[in-house]
């Protein structure tokens, strides 16, 4: 059986058409949820190496053999030169030739590569763990329940929005872990969607965005794909096949449109904003006449809000702590950023309030708390003018009050890339379209809508399933090419 895959930055969901309706796969009450996972067990990292009392005596231990060994190759080639020395002179000189000279390798030499070898024996234990917990990996948990998990347990590794990372340069060890998580919830669908639609699913359309975030342009879109497709054949998938996500918008709105029209879709989630004008509805088939998109979605917002209204509470912009500092705490998708925050140990000199609060931050779980209220705060100025979060597991009593404004101050630089990009479409389609379908979680906020509604003023505004346009044309997707 074939099923759609909708695997998002900040959410993910799958359906198949089942007697030409869509029906979507559950997750707990849910139609979707949070692509996040938790694993119970650390996942071996590299960086955490350190030299202890054991590994520093292995070190020296290997040091001394390798020593040893050196002056013993020193030793015989001495031995071999002198008992060349004693051939007759027509034969010395092709012996001596043949005598290699032993390389010299100083005291700082032999430690590095002492330190490199503890570390790979060290490594590989680490692996042999990792795997003999595998049953603990097996059972991790996902979406909001993975965050409550994490937050409670206090230990164990938090991994949000994979997709963000797909098209960054990475560490093979880096890619290769990359692979295992979204591997694990691939896997997570794939046995869901088998256990409720009474299938073996095998195989799969996954959407993906027009542009991908990315460090490396068309490669990194590249390098997305190939991570994908070597996870979703780690997760049992036998076929895979990508289809852009507005376009699977544009056939799940097909399907609810009697009347031939053309319409933009506008689907905004939370890394990426794609537009695909396509003619829908009728009896005739869909016909997709062009895709754009940029890789800007709602985390930008959110990190945005951080920046601006949440990380002066830290200090950001009245202290000299520097600015890539607050970035790092508040990207709690990059888990190299996050750790690169949480090791640093310079703000005990920070002038209270600031430093215990940074410290405070860097306590396990609290940058996810406090993306949590980011998020939350960016959701109630959507619909109300005030909002007010308590931070107490930072401070007891510090709290921060927001405003609609605040919002929207936040929400600007995101609003002029999506005006530049909407600004690009209507100059490339000329007529205008008679629709604009919008779907996307970012397409629930009013101000995107307004910035949507200034570019194309005389469209109809369809709004669509926020959580579920994407899915939806997948699903249809499948069906057709099942």
């Amino acid at each position: 059986m074939k099923i759609g895959i909708d695997f998002g930055t900040s959410y993910s969901a799958a359906a198949a058409v089942i007697d030409g309706a869509v029906r979507t796969v559950q997750f707990g009450e849910e139609r979707q949820f949070r692509t996040t996972v938790y694993f119970p067990e650390a996942v071996p990292d590299p960086s955490r190496f350190e030299l202890t009392d054991a590994l520093e005596a292995e070190v020296d231990a290997l040091v001394r053999s390798a020593r040893a060994q050196q002056t013993r190759a020193l030793n015989e080639a001495q031995a071999r030169r002198e008992q060349a020395a004693r051939l007759p002179a027509e034969q010395r000189e092709a012996a001596l030739a043949l005598i290699p000279a032993p390389a010299q390798r100083n005291e700082a030499d032999l430690r590095r590569d002492a330190i490199r070898a503890v570390r790979r024996q060290w490594l590989e234990q680490q692996v042999r763990e990792a795997r003999a917990s595998a049953a603990t990996l097996q059972n991790a948990v996902y979406g909001e329940d993975a965050v409550e998990a994490y937050l409670s347990e206090g230990f164990g590794n938090l991994v949000q929005s994979p997709k963000s990372m797909l098209g960054y340069q990475l560490a093979p060890n880096v890619r290769q872990t990359i692979v295992g998580i979204a591997g694990y919830i691939l896997e997570h669908i794939r046995l869901s969607a088998s256990q409720q639609l009474g299938a073996n699913v095998r195989a799969a359309v996954l959407g993906r965005p027009v542009q991908f975030r990315s460090s490396m342009g068309a490669a990194g879109g590249d390098q997305a794909l190939a991570i994908l497709t070597e996870a979703a054949q780690g997760a049992g998938f036998d076929e895979v096949e990508f289809l852009e996500e507005p376009v699977a918008a544009a056939l799940g709105y097909h399907a609810q449109s009697a009347r031939r029209h053309r319409t933009l879709v506008v689907d905004i989630g939370g890394g990426t904003t794609d537009v695909t004008l396509a003619e829908v509805g009728g009896d005739q088939a869909p016909v997709v006449l062009g895709s754009w998109g940029i890789a800007r979605g709602g985390v930008d917002v959110d990190l945005s809000l951080s920046l601006s209204r949440f990380m002066p509470l830290f200090g950001k912009g009245a202290t000299r702590v520097p600015a890539h500092h607050f970035v790092e705490a508040a990207t709690v998708h990059d888990v190299v950023r996050q750790r690169e925050f949480q090791r640093r140990d310079s703000y005990r000199e920070v002038e209270a309030p600031f430093g215990p609060r940074l410290i405070a931050l860097q306590q396990t779980g609290n940058t996810t708390r406090l993306s949590r209220a980011v998020e939350a705060t960016k959701i109630r100025l959507s619909s109300q003018a005030d909002s007010r979060v308590e931070l107490d597991y930072i401070e007891t009593g510090l709290g921060l009050a927001s405003s609609a404004a605040d919002l929207g101050q936040a929400a600007e630089p995101f609003l002029g890339f999506v005006g530049e990009l909407l600004a690009e479409v209507a100059a490339d389609i000329g007529e205008p379209p008679t629709t604009v379908f919008l779907t996307g979680g970012m397409s629930r906020a009013p101000y995107v809508r307004e910035a949507v509604r200034r570019c194309f003023p005389d469209a109809k505004q369809v709004a669509g399933d926020p959580s579920l346009g994407v899915v939806s044309g997948l699903a249809f997707a499948a069906l057709r090419k099942g």
